[in-house]
């Protein structure tokens, strides 16, 4: 699978993949366990399902907690350490956050029960697609007619107590850097029918490399084949870490509009990030 092309490094290429026999067993190990655990689960979170939704309707009570065990067994299968730092808000809102990598669906489900907002064609990935769907992403074309429908959605999955999760760069990066925020996203959250109760939290997601490897090994970005980064990321034979940073929550009233609020958010993340203030 591959995207179009969005954010591009301004730094060398990164090196091929070449993978010894041992590095193919320990993907292929790995991989098996982590597809039987996620695809497993997955099939038990639909059958859940049918239940949950003949009872609360768009609230779901009890699959959320599937996806997070299988996001948090993810680490352990994968090796890779997992730190958290903060808070997770409590109040009914939002939470916005840079973006690297595919892996950054786990990384933010393990430790809070989310709903990610993301571009339409992301439906359509095989494997990514299907998980997205299952698990109850918000999928949005970023047209302007589209507007007061995705506003509606919004509304409805808000009021149900889901804390959607938006990245406000618009993209994925190598990680070493934060993009400004696109403040458009904000506008949805200054509608009368949700300014009055929302919250937004902010969070700051930094991989650190595992040790020899160039800090850039867990970035996804560009045109990136996702195949070949996930069999890269399986058959490390030494794993980094990843630190998540969960800033104070704010709410949206006391912002005069989008771009204050998109100002804030984008300078909370940074103020965590190690790499954001040192490279463009």
């Amino acid at each position: 699978m591959t995207r179009q092309p969005t954010w591009t490094s301004d730094l060398e290429e990164t090196p091929p993949l070449r993978l010894s026999a041992g590095d193919w067993l320990r993907a292929l190990l790995r991989g098996a366990v982590l597809g039987t655990l996620t695809f497993g689960c997955l099939a038990i979170l639909l059958l859940v399902r049918i239940v949950e939704g003949s009872i609360y309707n768009v609230r779901r009570p009890w699959t959320p907690f599937i996806t997070q065990f299988v996001c948090r067994s993810a680490f352990r299968i994968l090796g890779i350490g997992y730190v958290s730092h903060g808070a997770r808000m409590k109040e009914p809102g939002a939470v916005v956050a840079n973006h690297s990598s595919w892996l950054d669906i786990f990384t933010l489900n393990a430790e809070k029960r989310v709903y990610f907002v993301a571009k339409a064609e992301v439906a359509s990935w095989p494997g990514i697609g299907w998980l997205a769907r299952a698990t109850g992403t918000v999928f949005i074309r970023r047209e302007a007619r589209d507007a007061a429908q995705q506003k509606s959605v919004f509304e409805t999955r808000l009021k149900a107590g889901h804390k959607l999760l938006f990245f406000p760069e618009g993209t994925s990066t190598d990680g070493l850097r934060v993009l400004p925020f696109k403040p458009t996203l904000f506008a949805a959250f200054f509608a009368e029918e949700l300014k009055d109760f929302m919250w937004i939290q902010p969070v700051t997601v930094v991989y650190h490399s595992p040790e020899g490897e160039e800090r850039r090994f867990y970035g996804w970005w560009g045109d990136m084949d996702f195949g070949r980064h996930l069999l890269k990321t399986l058959a490390a034979r030494r794993q980094g870490r990843v630190e998540v940073f969960w800033h104070a929550p704010v709410r949206v009233t006391d912002f005069s509009d989008r771009k204050a609020l998109s100002r804030h958010c984008e300078s909370a993340v940074r103020s965590a990030h190690p790499f954001a203030e040192t490279t463009p």
